[in-house]
């Protein structure tokens, strides 16, 4: 035994396991942090889409019965079974013709990059 040395093998031995122990239990901790933080998301964002699914579906619901309305009003004013239809069906025509021929599709790139702009980034819990 060294004259420097106050410690014997087994002392080191038992900080040594020690350590890799701790190492070892701080792994497995983060390893589970990025398991449930993964979990979140993913609960997250199915939430999100079945809470846009179903609006939509109800927005739809609403768009249809709204212009069926519309649509019965009109052969009512125009006193005809079918012309207020044809002026319903005519209008959407016209808004596919102003949307196939006049609208460019950088206008719809502009509206989706300012929507989700860093979405990403303002999600994580982690930045400073």
């Amino acid at each position: 035994m060294s004259l420097f040395n106050d410690e014997d093998d087994s002392t080191k031995t038992s900080r040594t396991d020690n350590i890799f122990g701790n190492l070892k239990g701080y792994l497995d901790t983060r390893i589970d942090l990025v398991r449930l933080e993964a979990q979140e998301k993913v609960k997250a964002g199915f939430i999100g889409t079945l809470h846009g699914v179903s609006m939509a579906a109800i927005g739809l619901m609403f768009f249809i019965f709204l212009n069926l309305f519309v649509a019965l009003l009109l052969n009512d004013v125009l006193d005809s079974a079918y012309w207020g239809f044809g002026i319903v069906a005519a209008f959407y025509l016209v808004l596919l013709i102003i949307f196939a021929v006049g609208v460019d599709k950088k206008l719809f790139q502009g509206l989706a990059d300012k929507m989700l702009n860093n979405t990403i980034y303002k999600s994580d819990k982690r930045q400073a």
